[in-house]
């Protein structure tokens, strides 16, 4: 979607499959929307593309208040991308600048703050404290219309540095105050320190919610982590560690009223699919931490996948082509907390259950079945062992697992550790730094699944487990009648 009539002609039909790809906006009005705002299409020679919206902020447009176009899911291509604009991408979208500036996150890119501004400006339109700044108001935004906080305290919550920059930056992306933002947002409960901040968490194209949900339930470790209500109605729950407290999120199963679900015919035959959310809701102990608390649901639930291009490269493979037909868009899941998952994939879920008992931190109040944030690896630094080694390489910072950290380095420091094979470090490659690419080590796949590996073996897992169910099933059916 480089060439800018290609671009034109999926604003002229309102196509979803592009929201968060690329933005567009009009001279005329001075606004600019994402690709399927419902608003009549201007005229081409009013019209301007942007890779982000900070790029579009820049050049001084103003967000949509019709199809809000703060609130897409996030381009694919971070996620994709292993080089320095891709990491620095998903570190900002974690809060890394606003905890700890542009020279925080140039020291974690290995790179000069200069050298950042000027890689991100070229590629994206938009240095990284512009892109920060487009972050603070959607999240700004949310806590405004969801919560009853005081215009202050979400001022300094959203990352903004004084009242007055948080007054100034709502203006000149909503062009409205605060407190009008706040009064024009639609009639629903809001959120509170009790009821915690209700969210809509957005995805491009077509989402098994199923398949994503059997996942996290077959993982799901006890004190940390629940699942309740039956199968297509299930609700997850687990506990977060945050930069700046903790945190309870839960996500709803069930798809969005008046969204239909996937079809199942082939994707390169079907009919765009108009995307959805999910519907989640996060308790913190301090709102600074929603930005990355939400970005840890995104990355869990693969919610900035981009289908189309999964489904369309796998679509063409003989084998895959019934799991895809049968399961068009399919997730990834990845991680809520990475550093969590590599001692889980380690160690397996019994084990973790016990290290939960023993080392995790006892959560305040317990919330259900929640009772315990899963252990720091400081905490299981010196269990000795394999589980030993990790934690300590965690603790110390030799292997580093957040969303900034190059996969390729990440790998061979995991590989050096004792007691981690191949497998669990793909495993964990997969997961925990959500690389979209990934083989088994002892397997051979067709370098056509590739740049999306993951997802075509999270499909032979889907579909492994689905025969695996229905054979338990006949069996059970026949033991009734034999009895």
């Amino acid at each position: 979607m480089k060439d800018e009539d290609t671009r034109y002609e999926a604003v002229r039909s309102r196509d979803a499959r592009f929201d968060g790809e690329f933005f567009f906006a009009v001279g005329t009005t001075g606004i600019y929307c994402r690709p399927s705002c419902p608003a009549v299409t201007p005229k081409r020679e009013n019209v301007r593309f942007y890779g982000t919206a900070a790029a579009a902020q820049g050049a001084g447009f103003r967000a949509c208040r019709r199809c809000r176009p703060d609130a897409v899911p996030g381009s694919a291509e971070w996620n994709v991308r292993a080089d320095a604009v891709g990491r620095a991408m998903r570190l900002i979208a974690d809060g890394v600048v606003d905890r700890e500036g542009v020279a925080g996150l140039a020291v974690r890119l290995g790179y000069s703050a200069r050298q950042v501004q000027r890689q991100l400006t070229a590629e994206v339109g938009a240095g990284p404290v512009a892109l920060a700044r487009v972050q603070r108001a959607h999240t700004a935004r949310v806590l405004l219309q969801t919560t009853a906080l005081p215009v202050t305290q979400i001022a300094f919550a959203s990352g903004f540095a004084s009242v007055r920059q948080f007054n100034d930056t709502i203006r000149a992306v909503y062009a409205m105050t605060p407190s009008a933002l706040r009064a024009g947002a639609p009639r629903r409960s809001a959120g509170s320190p009790t009821a915690g901040i209700p969210l809509r968490l957005a995805y491009r194209g077509a989402c098994q919610s199923t398949a994503l949900f059997d996942v996290l339930t077959a993982e799901a470790v006890t004190g940390v982590e629940e699942m309740t209500g039956g199968r297509g109605h299930r609700v997850y729950r687990r506990t977060l560690r945050l930069p700046y407290g903790t945190g309870i999120a839960e996500v709803d199963e069930r798809p969005p009223s008046g969204r239909p679900r996937a079809v199942s015919s082939p994707a390169r035959h079907a009919a765009p699919h108009p995307g959805g959310w999910l519907d989640a809701r996060l308790h913190l102990t301090d709102p600074r931490d929603l930005t990355t608390a939400v970005q840890r649901l995104r990355r869990l639930f693969d919610l900035d996948a981009d289908p189309y291009a999964v489904d369309e490269r796998l679509g063409e493979d003989a084998r895959l082509a019934p799991l895809v037909a049968a399961r068009p868009g399919l997730r990834s899941p990845g991680a809520a907390d990475p550093e969590e998952f590599a001692v889980r994939a380690l160690v397996g879920r019994e084990e973790a259950e016990l290290l939960v008992r023993a080392y995790g931190k006892t959560l305040d109040a317990p919330h259900g079945t929640l009772t315990h944030l899963f252990p720091e690896p400081a905490a299981l630094a010196g269990a000795g062992g394999p589980l030993g080694a990790l934690a300590t390489a965690l603790a110390d910072g030799t292997v580093r697992l957040d969303v900034g950290a190059d996969r390729d380095d990440t790998e061979a420091a995991l590989l050096a550790l004792p007691g981690l094979d191949a497998r669990t470090v793909a495993e964990i490659r997969t997961r925990a730094l959500g690389d979209p690419d990934v083989a088994p080590p002892d397997e051979s796949v067709p370098d056509t699944w590739r740049p999306w590996r993951s997802y075509a073996l999270q499909h032979l897992q889907t579909q492994a487990q689905a025969q695996a169910e229905t054979q338990a099933q006949a069996q059970a059916q026949k033991q009734g009648v034999q009895s």
